[in-house]
């Protein structure tokens, strides 16, 4: 029989109705999967029913089979009927409640009794057709009373000539059940038989068309879309795809897609879900177990998850296929598959994924998918599962799925029985959580410390144990944890246990000096010298004392050059499952902070944020930001590197920071200071530091960054305070090294505030001592601060040299600075054309950088004939000038020769000559100095995009 779509069905329906008025009546089953919307289409029909036909309606419930005459109630009852009908009805089946005759199945001899009130009700409906055609709409007969049954074959056979048309919706699996009914109708000359289908792409387009307004639907042809995202507009093949042409999911779907612009639990959800409960149960057990096994079991399995046979399993596969539900035996959209998971109770939906694990584990099947399964149950059937929930957390780790591992982890450590093992599952269970929230995981190290104590934990855990505490400043708990780590190599002569120690030693002298031994003695003999990394051992935990080695021994091109090496062969290393791992690269990366090297420093960030975002890796994405605002701060991009920070602290809590917290803290003090803004950067320093912090690197960032922010509030001696703490303390860890905490510029400055020249300069000479030529920042720093403390005459040269040396480094606040100072040289030395070419270069560079009070200081110091308002000619004729013209005049403005702009611009200087002679004669000025200093917008623009790209 030809499949029709729904609107033919009712025209159908409509032509027989026509015909039941001229006295032909007709019985019509609609067929079909309980899911593809014959009860729509009844509904549908039956509302269309004209007034001059009387509509008896009953829906059928497998809950009320065994109700006698129960259908033919809710038909008598749902309708006005006259009086003298109603009452001969009621009567009726007031002695058919009373009667022990009716048929209690439908293969029983029905006894005279039950035959005589069968005509009689039947002689009702037919008194009632003489008067009006009567439309009986019987929806689910499948579930119908025996008693009822005989009563609708009574009036079928006598409604050849009378005015009524009876509508039945059924199962397309009838079946043998009821195969004595179905046969007694198909023997009916009226018989017509209409068997529904899921919708059909065009039968789904027609319904869109006819939609609500709502978010955007495209109904033109092309490759289905991925539509779970909301914001892209759905195709046909969408809702076609997601709905499989089901009219009730399909009514779901649109509703959805207007309200929230996706599938919803309580739209389509709870549509797929009304669907299974009105089918047979068979067919909603297997569909629970398909929801739990999510495409891991086959036919076999399924049918050992649903209690049931491979050949029910079967035709339940094959119902929900043909009702639009799944494709090729998989749900359509991952909210059927969590909407039938949330439906069941919690023990329920727990003792089905626990059958599921025992199931798959027995069929060899990937733990991973059986760890799946044991976590859904919160429960372990034996050491076996304790096995394959550490194997599973292994392999997540690497996968980036640290949440899961997380999972997996607990419940082994909660199912555990061998309290020897427990200890060490526990300290990867406190890895892992750490990996998300290292504030978390705190609960984890007072019971850690104390199996320590016992010797319960292996030598790499006691190492995991000592991180850990120190990152949350408990010093003091981290010391007997540090002992015991040395005194394994006295215990064991096995490398396994001895050979880390070293490595140990060196990763704390540059990230805990104070608990760090810096000379263990001679080395024993294979290792080489005390100050190398160990060969053996955690291979992350090697290059993090590497890089640590190199960083106290003072930064420089092997530090750099070694740091690239392992930052390129990171690789998958956010998935890797050693917990130094995050150590080795964050001294990578601040290896080429100290060296110089920011872009390839800033290159590593970006990378390291993008694999971060497909992972769940909380800590690495805010370490990483923290790093690239330290690198934004110290090219002088001052707003990069505040929105880097608060990013930072975004990303993870500061409760979860413990000492690490005065990394980004010290950035975005230090940032936003430079930016003017005291009243944040006092909101910062009033986090409580502790003593940890004090005792590690990351508060030496923090002490740096405060005493910036009182030389800038005027407050000179705490500033003093600041930066000579900071410097003793890294005097006594052996870890004084400017690259990494230029603590004698800002005591120098401080000394300076504070009228005293002599301390100011023999810290600055110190700081010129011990900076190598490769160290221009440094020293580009250092010369600014010299130049003050010097005669006036030479202060030119000073800053000139500076001003080369921080150009070279890419500092550019810090040429601002040494801009501003040598303004005020030419100014009070009254060489007023160089002050002024000068003030030009300092106001464009201090403009980029966001530096106000740098501004303020340069109007200040050098009067209002600098005025960047005033400080030139009339600008009237600057919209006049090319682009070429205007960038040419933009470089002249900042003082750049011809050939400085001819090698910028990548043109000649005879090309830069004559750009410069028509933009003099189009502003109407004779020489450089006269340019106005609007003219530096076009640079300023230029340079803000080199930095984002940069």
């Amino acid at each position: 029989m030809r499949l029709v779509e729904r609107d033919e069905h009712v025209r159908s329906l409509d032509g027989l109705l026509d015909e039941c008025r001229g006295r032909r009546g007709h019985v019509v089953v609609l067929d079909g999967p309980v899911t593809t919307g014959k009860t729509e289409l009844l509904r549908v029909f039956t509302e269309r029913a004209s007034t001059d036909v009387v509509v008896l309606r009953a829906t059928c419930s497998r809950a009320e089979r065994a109700l006698p005459l129960g259908v033919l109630t809710q038909l008598l009852h749902s309708a006005s009927l006259p009086l003298d009908i109603a009452d001969r009805a009621a009567q009726l089946l007031k002695e058919g409640a009373a009667s022990d005759a009716l048929p209690r199945t439908h293969h029983d001899t029905v006894e005279p009794e039950a035959v005589q009130l069968f005509q009689g009700l039947g002689a009702v409906l037919l008194d009632l057709a003489s008067e009006s055609p009567v439309l009986i709409a019987v929806d689910d007969v499948q579930h119908a009373d025996d008693s009822s049954l005989h009563c609708l074959l009574h009036i079928v056979r006598r409604i050849g000539s009378a005015r009524i048309l009876a509508v039945l919706t059924e199962d397309a699996e009838f079946g043998a059940q009821h195969s004595p009914f179905r046969a007694e109708l198909r023997r009916q000359s009226q018989f017509h038989r209409l068997r529904l289908a899921p919708l059909t792409r065009a039968g789904v387009a027609e319904v869109l068309r006819d939609r609500p307004s709502g978010p955007s639907v495209e109904l033109g042809d092309g490759p289905p879309q991925q539509s779970d995202s909301p914001a892209a507009p759905w195709r046909v093949d969408d809702f076609f795809r997601i709905s499989g042409g089901n009219p009730l999911l399909l009514h779901a779907l649109i509703e959805d897609h207007h309200l929230a612009g996706e599938a919803r639990p309580q739209g389509y959800g709870l549509a797929l879900l009304n669907c299974l409960y009105r089918d047979k149960p068979v067919i909603t057990y297997v569909a629970r177990a398909l929801a739990v096994l999510d495409q891991e079991g086959d036919v076999k399995a399924l049918a050992q998850l649903a209690g049931t046979d491979t050949e029910a399993v079967g035709r339940a596969l094959h119902d929900m296929e043909a009702a639009g539900l799944t494709d090729n035996g998989v749900f359509r959209h991952p909210v059927a598959r969590s909407a039938i998971l949330d439906g069941l109770q919690a023990p329920d939906r727990a003792a089905l994924h626990r059958r599921a694990a025992q199931l798959m584990h027995a069929r060899g099947a990937a733990v991973m998918t059986v760890a799946h399964h044991l976590v859904e149950s919160k429960h372990t059937q034996g050491q076996w599962a304790v096995q394959v929930l550490l194997e599973a957390a292994d392999q997540a780790l690497l996968g980036g799925r640290t949440w899961f591992a997380t999972e997996c982890l607990a419940l082994a450590h909660r199912s555990c029985g061998n309290e020897q093992e427990r200890p060490g599952i526990r300290a990867r269970l406190a890895q892992a959580e750490w990996e998300l929230n290292p504030s978390a995981a705190a609960r984890h190290l007072t019971p850690l410390a104390a199996a320590a104590d016992t010797g319960q934990l292996a030598h790499g855990d006691l190492l995991v144990l000592l991180r850990h505490l120190l990152w949350h400043g408990r010093t003091s708990e981290a010391r007997p944890v540090l002992e015991r780590i040395r005194d394994a190599r006295t215990e064991t002569r096995e490398i396994a246990h001895a050979v880390p120690t070293r490595n140990t030693e060196l990763w704390l002298a540059a990230t805990h000096p104070q608990l760090a031994r810096r000379h263990q003695g001679p080395a024993s003999a294979g290792e080489g010298p005390p100050t190398l990394a160990d060969p053996h051992g955690d291979p992350w935990l090697r290059s993090a004392a590497e890089l640590a080695g190199l960083l106290t021994d003072g930064p420089g091109d092997p530090a750099a050059d070694r740091a690239e090496r392992v930052l390129d062969g990171l690789g998958l290393g956010l998935g890797r499952t050693s917990p130094w791992t995050e150590e080795a690269v964050q001294l990578a990366l601040l290896g080429l902070i100290c060296a110089g090297r920011l872009r390839s420093a800033a290159d590593q960030c970006e990378k390291l944020l993008a694999e971060a975002d497909t992972r769940e890796a909380p800590v690495w994405s805010a370490m990483a930001s923290a790093t690239r605002a330290e690198i934004a701060v110290r090219q002088g991009d001052l707003a990069a590197g505040a929105a880097y920070a608060r990013q930072a602290l975004t990303q993870l809590p500061p409760q979860a920071w413990g000492v690490a917290i005065g990394f980004p803290l010290g950035s975005l003090i230090l940032a936003v200071t430079r930016m003017g803004d005291y009243e944040e950067a006092a909101k910062h320093l009033t986090y409580s530091a502790t003593d940890g912090m004090f005792q590690s690197r990351y508060g030496l960032h923090y002490l740096h960054a405060r005493g910036h922010y009182y030389l800038a509030t005027d407050h000179p001696h705490a500033a003093l305070a600041d930066f000579i703490s900071c410097g003793e303390l890294m005097r006594s860890w052996g870890l004084d090294a400017a690259a990494l905490v230029p603590w004698r510029t800002g005591a120098a400055e401080a000394w300076l505030r504070l009228g005293n020249r002599d301390q100011a300069k023999r810290l600055l000479h110190d700081q010129l001592t011990s900076a190598g030529a490769d160290r221009p920042r440094i020293r580009g720093s250092a010369l600014r601060l010299l130049a003050a403390t010097g005669p006036m005459a030479r202060r030119p040269d000073l800053l000139t040299e500076a001003l080369d040396l921080l150009e070279d480094c890419g500092d550019r606040y810090e040429q601002a600075r040494a801009l501003v100072d040598l303004n005020r040289s030419y100014y009070q030395l009254e060489e007023y054309r160089r002050a002024r070419m000068v003030f030009r270069r300092a106001w464009h560079v201090a403009d980029l950088c966001d530096a106000g009070p740098l501004a303020k200081e340069l109007l200040a110091a050098s009067g209002d004939c600098n005025n960047p308002d005033t400080a030139s000619g009339s600008t009237d004729g600057i919209p006049s000038l090319t682009g070429s013209e205007r960038r040419v005049a933009s470089l002249a403005v900042m003082g750049c020769t011809n050939r400085e702009i001819a090698s910028k611009l990548h043109i000649t200087a005879s090309t830069v000559e004559q750009h410069l002679t028509r933009v003099y004669r189009k502003l109407k000025v004779k020489r450089r100095k006269d340019l106005p200093v609007d003219l530096r917008s076009d640079l300023v623009k230029t340079e803000r995009a080199q930095l984002d790209c940069g």
